[in-house]
């Protein structure tokens, strides 16, 4: 089996292949990440069976813990954007946070929808909402633009049950510590979206959209789209009831309480059954049960999780590979030295996503790949335990924002349908998910400096 720096030079090019492959080739992700898991197991020195088997065990292991929670995640952010709920949480944090600062209102908005709802889908539901907004205000329509795209993309990587973070945390053997990163997550993601929200003032606002003036939207006509909207309690229960049995459940494990309540609580707490239980809620929202919605609707949000399932089981799969070759050793040697403490995977996790999500354009991509990447590393670190891991989904995560430009769907997505041209938006949009990344970063760092 191959060792020493070699070994390292054949990872950087399992990862440069990756990247080629899906930036300048168009491959899709899942594909290049199983090529990749066999040249580099290959490449090692891996023999052949124990190649397949890696590959197979890393696939299946991971989707055993990690699947049913991803699905029903996003079944739950997809029956909140056709029952109109995700409209009726808008409304609700724009009446609390007031028409008078409608980009405050636009970030809060989309940082609550996106995270049971993939940040593309809920710029679509709520862009309507947005024009309304400012027109109704008399702000910049660029300005609402980047207040709502800058909120949904804080969130859509940092806090689950949004599948990127969720993917990240069982690559690294963190799905048990959900609780904990939903926390941090939340709180890292405060500065992030403020951020987000100062550049959609200060910069934003001065950017000029073609043809803004003419828009017509009022939030009545936006509503009539979906008839009667749903209660308000309805319409959170679905995100909130799963995040609080999971905190319970860790608030319990942390205790360390005993007996038939505590162990029922420990059960719903667990990430697969208080996902669930998110499920069956959302159910209330459903205008009829019946076949539209019982199998198309649940059906849909199946679709959206089959691409995240499979990027997720492939990601798996390399990080397995990269367990059986000979790299620990070389790591608990580095580590040994001094140079790669807790810090500096964080740094290393944070430069390897946002090199990926550069070129390639995925946030998920970049979220499940570079997990699976540094996962080998962090035991070898002394990176352990609830709050450490957590701060490394948080450094995954702060890469997998920067930057979204021309090769990131959601790029387009802000784009299209705000009319800002792909220069407006390099300045706008691009530039706003730099910093967004960039303060998630600092902040996480200074999080393990107090934490850890």
């Amino acid at each position: 089996m191959v060792q020493g720096p070699l070994l390292f030079l054949i990872l950087l090019l399992g990862v440069g292949f990756i990247v080629l492959a899906t930036a300048k080739f168009k491959l899709h992700p899942f594909l290049s990440l199983l090529l990749a898991a066999f040249g580099v197991g290959i490449a090692a020195g891996i023999p052949l069976n124990e190649v397949v088997r890696a590959i197979n065990d890393g696939f299946g292991g991971l989707m055993s813990y990690i699947g049913i929670v991803i699905v029903a995640g996003t079944i739950i952010g997809k029956i909140l954007e056709k029952s109109g709920a995700a409209l009726r949480m808008a409304e609700v944090v724009l009446r609390a946070v007031g028409e008078k600062r409608p980009q405050l209102a636009m970030s809060l908005i989309g940082a609550i929808v996106s995270i049971p709802v993939f940040c593309d889908s809920a710029y679509v539901i709520l862009s309507s909402l947005k024009k309304s907004l400012a027109h109704r205000a008399e702000v910049p329509l660029a300005s609402m633009t980047v207040a709502l795209a800058t909120g949904l993309y804080a969130t859509h990587t940092l806090v689950p049950p949004t599948p990127g973070p969720i993917a990240a945390a069982g690559n690294i053997g963190a799905s048990g510590y959900l609780g904990t990163i939903i926390l941090i997550g939340l709180v890292v993601s405060v500065p992030v979206i403020a951020v987000g929200y100062i550049w959609a003032v200060k910069v934003a606002a001065s950017i000029h959209i073609a043809g803004e003036e003419e828009v017509r939207y009022s939030y009545e006509e936006v509503v009539s789209q979906f008839g009667k909207l749903p209660s308000t309690v309805k319409s959170f229960t679905p995100i909130f009831l799963p995040i609080v049995l999971i905190g319970v459940g860790s608030v319990v494990s942390y205790l360390q309480y005993t007996g038939k309540l505590a162990d029922f609580l420990l059960f719903l707490g667990t990430p697969v059954v208080a996902l669930l239980v998110g499920v069956f809620a959302a159910f209330s929202l459903l205008p009829a049960w019946n076949e539209e919605t019982l199998t198309g609707w649940i059906g849909e949000g199946l679709k959206d999780a089959a691409i995240i399932l499979l990027l997720t089981g492939a990601g798996g799969a390399f990080g397995a590979v990269i367990k059986a070759t000979a790299i620990a050793d070389l790591i608990k040697g580095f580590a040994t030295g001094g140079s790669a403490s807790g810090a500096f995977i964080l740094l290393l996790s944070f430069t390897v996503a946002a090199a990926l999500k550069t070129a390639q354009g995925s946030s998920t991509a970049a979220l499940v790949i570079t997990s699976a990447l540094v996962a080998p590393m962090l035991a070898q670190a002394g990176v352990v335990g609830a709050v450490p891991l957590a701060l490394v989904v948080m450094a995954i995560g702060a890469g997998a924002m920067a930057v979204s430009h021309v090769n990131d769907s959601y790029f387009w997505v802000v784009t299209q349908f705000s009319g800002l041209t792909v220069t407006d938006a390099y300045k706008a949009h691009t530039m706003a998910t730099l910093m967004q990344g960039i303060v998630a970063l600092v902040v996480t760092m200074a999080l393990w400096y107090l934490l850890v």
